[in-house]
């Protein structure tokens, strides 16, 4: 038989394996929570690096989506720049044409006319005015406008000069040179203006006046600006300085002018159609008068026939009565003697 010691020693062996158990146990329930935990935090985590991978992959979408965006705008502007630029060379050329027709006289008067006849049959009906008119002392003028008396003809001259003006505003010529084309200017200007005076107002054909067309509202502007003793020269020799915009004015006002003369050339027919007018009143008064007398005759008519038509209606209504009570048994029916009507 065991002894008490041996008991125990086994007894505290099989304790002692038992705490072990329980230890081990108790280690792996914990192991096993924490791999739950870690497996939970992991598939979380999972989520989380897909969710951010979803936002980073839509917003590098978005990013390039404006990026493109952008580079198409960017493409688009290059493109309307490039045209623009083609633009302005292709103006820029017609800008140096343009200088070079307008620095040949003959050209510089043929763009004033071509100016000046647009603006003339834009407003004025062809026979108000005459290009390339010819007087009876063989003069020539560009335009002549026929307005009524008492004004007359007028005269109006395109051509101007233009070459001095472009040499006075280059900024890259010297400034002497500039100074002394300005000199020049006002001597072009003032001997065109004695010109138009002494060749186009000529006694019994034209007015006491005549215009000097300028087709550039520019050098209108600098004459006027700068210089005013050439405008009163003018004024006094009734020659006055138009540009385009004076002229539009100009040519509106003698068009109300020409209507008003022809309105008082044609006011004896007028006269005559409105006493023809007035007769034809009086007659349709007279016949509207004969007409309201009939109608108010024939209401009378009417009205009699109504009565007489209500008399007969009385007396059959008195006849039927008649009859009535001698079908009733009355006593025969007398026909009343004619003392009694």
């Amino acid at each position: 038989m065991m002894t008490l010691t041996t008991l125990m020693i086994l007894a505290g062996i099989c304790i002692t394996l038992l705490v072990t158990l329980l230890v081990i146990l108790f280690k792996q329930t914990r192991s096993h929570e924490a791999f739950i935990r870690l497996e939970t935090r992991q598939q979380s985590l999972n989520e989380h690096v897909e969710k951010l991978g979803m936002q980073v992959e839509r917003r590098l979408s978005e990013s390039f989506d404006k990026n493109n965006t952008t580079f198409q705008s960017v493409m688009e502007r290059l493109i309307q720049i490039d045209e623009a630029q083609k633009k302005i060379t292709d103006l820029s050329s017609n800008i140096v044409s343009l200088q070079e027709i307008l620095s040949d006289k003959r050209s510089r008067g043929a763009f004033g006319e071509v100016q000046l006849t647009h603006l003339l049959r834009n407003v004025l009906p062809e026979q108000a005015f005459s290009l390339q008119h010819t007087f009876k002392d063989g003069c020539r003028a560009d335009c002549v406008l026929f307005l009524p008396e008492p004004t007359g003809n007028i005269v109006i001259d395109a051509k101007f000069p233009l070459e001095n003006y472009r040499h006075m505003t280059n900024i890259e010529l010297p400034e002497s040179d500039r100074q002394a084309a300005k000199q020049q200017f006002r001597k072009d200007i003032r001997k065109h203006i004695q010109d138009i005076a002494s060749k186009y107002i000529i006694p019994s054909e034209t007015s006491d006046g005549a215009m000097m067309f300028i087709p550039a509202e520019a050098i209108f502007a600098e004459i006027h600006s700068f210089y005013p003793e050439l405008i009163e020269e003018a004024h006094k020799l009734h020659v006055w300085l138009v540009s385009p915009t004076t002229m539009m004015a100009i040519l509106t006002t003698a068009r109300a002018v020409m209507k008003d003369a022809a309105t008082r050339q044609q006011i004896h027919l007028i006269q005559e159609h409105l006493g023809h007018l007035s007769k034809d009143f009086q007659r349709f008064q007279t016949r509207m008068q004969a007409l309201a007398t009939h109608i108010s005759q024939a209401h009378n008519d009417v009205k009699e026939v109504y009565i007489s038509a209500e008399k007969i209606t009385g007396r059959f209504e008195k006849i039927e009565k008649v009859e009535l009570e001698t079908d009733k048994g009355t006593s025969a029916f007398t026909p009343p003697s004619l003392a009694s009507y």
